[in-house]
């Protein structure tokens, strides 16, 4: 009798919670959890047959071109399944599908390629279901708040949708509101995502992304509050004020919520549109040399580090009087980087400058790496083969056979940079995936050979390691001695690089 009471106990809770969860969402089938849970079930399971059926219903020579012809076919057709799942799960999905655009080094092209249409060119809502956000959350009608709001969004995310609207007082704002569904759906979706993960590692040893999903779970309740996102842009606009060209919107903190962020709206081209910087005269050079510099202080310096630079988030514009000016967008992730790890980190970058294969293997050992892994690890960091490492990165002009080189050997030597992702110090992560989205707008800007990107870095790095040295010591003279000695280091990088960039405007005139 117990067990039957009980069992329609969890029955009817089971349906009450449901009812409740469907009222709340406006009766939106795709809103439960059990729906969503049966979609990346079979979506799952389809790409799993799919391999099964079209590469391993048969033995291969994996040698061949033949083989590699078809494993690309198929990894083609298992990213598009993907695809179409995160399109109409959106949310944490997209989220999820925007980190493994990025995974360049991890992941199949195909599946990398397919993915990255999600960083411009991810699902919207109607902007009647904003508007019922902005109703929850400011308890007042958009009528009231908005002059006008422009219905077609400025960009639409894995999380929310950006609107240029104009409010009562006259002033052009942008209005970031988040989907609806994001939060309720949530915590399902990353163990969903979880599951299907687990899966996928089974039947593909190889793909070991558990730490991404890790990730997603510790950066989401952090990236779903609008308001901590207001606060991480004055905190870094205050930082980086000495900084006349770099602009990050002002907050309506009075319009602002949990899930509505109303800023200042800034006009701008993204910072990979080459159309828009040629017809504007902007100096490629330029915007790649200021983003550089900001990456480089914030990463080594003040350890407060905006992880999101893709594309869509930087925005390059001219001033009336022709200066170039940053526009830095989505605050909502930041890496807080210890002193330490800051210290380790710079060391790492500074061994591979000077092509110390034992200051790396040490430095690496304090981010986490164990054993010969430290040069795999080196070559994830900078994005360069370790032959070019061994020559020295400053030496050698990257180039389309240099990135061939690294995407064919990636295939490779998969397990071991799964390993190093599962050993790795965790604040290395967001560092990793923020200097793949840097990199790839250097790619599209054609600006990676700069000399000036290695000064600048080079020289936060040193300003790095002597703070932290001297934070440690207790006396005056020893402090003194260490701010002399880092003088003299800067002033030994000065001269080293105005001797390469001499060197190089000569080599140009001959």
């Amino acid at each position: 009798m117990l067990r039957r009471v009980l069992a329609f106990g969890a029955l009817g809770a089971g349906v009450v919670s449901t009812a409740l969860s469907l009222h709340t969402n406006d009766y939106d089938l795709n809103s439960l959890g059990i729906v969503r849970l049966s979609r990346s079930a079979c979506a799952v399971v389809d790409v799993a047959l799919t391999y099964k059926r079209e590469l391993y219903y048969r033995e291969w020579d994996k040698t061949t071109p033949e083989y590699k012809a078809e494993k690309s076919r198929v990894h083609k057709i298992a990213a598009e399944k993907l695809l179409q799942l995160i399109c109409i799960n959106k949310g944490v999905y997209i989220k999820v599908g925007q980190h493994i655009g990025a995974l360049e080094y991890l992941l199949p092209k195909e599946f990398v390629q397919t993915m990255k249409v999600l960083h411009s060119d991810a699902p919207q809502n109607p902007i009647e279901d904003l508007y019922k956000v902005i109703r929850q959350d400011l308890k007042r009608e958009p009528t009231e708040l908005f002059e006008s709001f422009e219905p077609e969004p400025l960009g639409t995310a894995s999380l929310a949708q950006v609107h240029k609207a104009r409010l009562k007082t006259g002033e052009v704002v942008a209005v970031k509101v988040q989907h609806p569904y994001v939060k309720g759906n949530s915590r399902v979706d990353m163990k969903t995502m979880e599951m299907a993960v687990r899966i996928l590692g089974r039947i593909f040893p190889d793909f070991k992304i558990q730490w991404l999903v890790e990730e997603s779970k510790k950066n989401l309740p952090v990236e779903l509050d609008f308001l901590n996102e207001g606060k991480n842009a004055e905190k870094v606009a205050g930082q980086f004020k000495k900084y006349s060209w770099l602009r990050v919107p002002k907050i309506y903190w009075e319009l602002s919520t949990p899930r509505v962020l109303v800023m200042e709206y800034l006009e701008g081209g993204h910072v990979t549109d080459l159309d828009y910087i040629k017809r504007n005269k902007i100096d490629a050079f330029e915007v790649a040399n200021k983003i550089g510099r900001l990456y480089s202080e914030m990463i080594f310096s003040t350890g407060f580090v905006h992880s999101d630079p893709h594309p869509g988030n930087i925005l390059v514009r001219q001033t009336p009087k022709n200066d170039l000016e940053i526009v830095l967008l989505d605050h909502g992730l930041y890496a807080n980087l210890t002193d330490k790890f800051r210290y380790e980190y710079s060391k790492l970058w500074l061994s591979i400058m000077k092509i110390d294969r034992k200051a790396m293997r040490k430095h690496s050992e304090q981010l986490g790496i164990t054993g010969d892994l430290y040069g795999l690890f080196a070559c994830m960091v900078t994005g360069r083969p370790w032959e070019t490492l061994m020559q020295g990165i400053t030496k050698v002009k990257y180039s389309k056979e240099e990135k061939n080189t690294l995407q064919s050997n990636t295939s490779q030597v998969l397990p071991h940079i799964s390993d190093v992702l599962e050993q790795v110090d965790r604040q290395m992560l967001l560092i990793l995936k923020t200097n793949d989205l840097i990199r790839s707008i250097e790619s599209t800007l054609r600006t990676q050979n700069r000399m000036a990107a290695f000064w600048a870095m080079t020289k936060c790095c040193v300003q790095s390691t002597y703070a932290e040295q001297r934070a440690q010591e207790t006396t005056k003279s020893k402090r003194w001695r260490l701010e002399l000695s880092e003088r003299w280091e800067l002033f030994k990088l000065n001269v080293y690089y105005l001797f390469l960039g001499l060197k190089a405007a000569l080599k140009q005139m001959l």
